[in-house]
């Protein structure tokens, strides 16, 4: 088994770390940079920035934000969030982003996930994919999980697995801010129609919900922000666990 990754996310609206509950109730957490420089310290393996007010606000990725944390970030560095064209992560990869992600802008021309993919390669493409089960069926979301498109969760991550995407960054947003774990359920369905790592988003608030992610969910990498940002547990803290329960971490 590969290590399992621990990644913090950088939710961005008008410059600052927030935070919030099911996509809302937004609350200000950190500085974006300092965060980021804090997170490669502690030992993260990658550092996710997305610049969630984008696609609703209808503009391209702020590159300022991103090039502040570019500067102080020391691992791997993905960026989403109003990215729309091969231009745009042509001017992400200049800026010294490690990875694209893209999601909205995947569902309204998925051509654009087998673009980008023959032209930068299959491990700088990430797809997001926001879900909520509705009617007991999981259903993919976009611009920022308020609008619904009718898309099956697994179907769609199969697709864009089969169009080139090399990993899927999967967060429920039932599960968003809660703290009361991962959407296993919706993360082992991604997990096993797949053969590209899942990344589990959207629930984390105990140590062992990191440990459920991997072993119930067959999740890759555990992606995290609140219990990061508001000081519950570090980086190390969380490996330590992850390590102690028999899972492979990059100490």
């Amino acid at each position: 088994m590969e290590p399992v990754k621990v990644i913090p996310c950088l939710d961005i609206k008008e410059g600052r770390v927030v935070k919030g509950v099911k996509f809302v109730e937004l609350r200000d957490a950190c500085d974006p940079a300092e965060a980021a420089a804090a997170y490669s310290e502690q030992g993260a393996d990658e550092v996710v920035f997305l610049d969630i007010a984008a696609t609703v606000e209808g503009r391209r990725t702020r590159m300022e934000w991103v090039k502040k944390v570019a500067e102080a970030v020391r691992v791997p560095f993905a960026v989403g969030g109003g990215i729309g064209t091969i231009d745009d992560m042509e001017e992400l990869f200049d800026i010294g982003v490690s990875k694209v992600s893209v999601n909205s802008a995947a569902v309204r021309d998925p051509g654009l996930v087998s673009r980008a993919a023959e032209r930068f390669g299959s491990g700088r493409l990430v797809v997001a994919v926001d879900g909520q089960t509705v009617d007991g069926r999981m259903e993919v979301l976009v611009s920022g999980g308020n609008k619904r498109t009718g898309l099956d969760v697994v179907e769609w991550a199969k697709k864009v697995e089969g169009l080139g995407a090399g990993e899927i960054l999967l967060t429920s947003k039932d599960a968003d801010g809660v703290q009361s774990g991962y959407d296993i359920p919706m993360t082992r369905a991604v997990a096993e129609a797949t053969g590209i790592p899942v990344t589990a988003s959207g629930g984390c608030g105990e140590l062992e919900h990191f440990v459920q992610a991997v072993r119930e969910g067959k999740a890759s990498a555990v992606l995290a922000a609140s219990v990061f940002h508001f000081g519950k547990f570090t980086v190390g803290q969380v490996k330590q666990y992850m390590k102690d329960k028999g899972i492979p971490v990059r100490m």
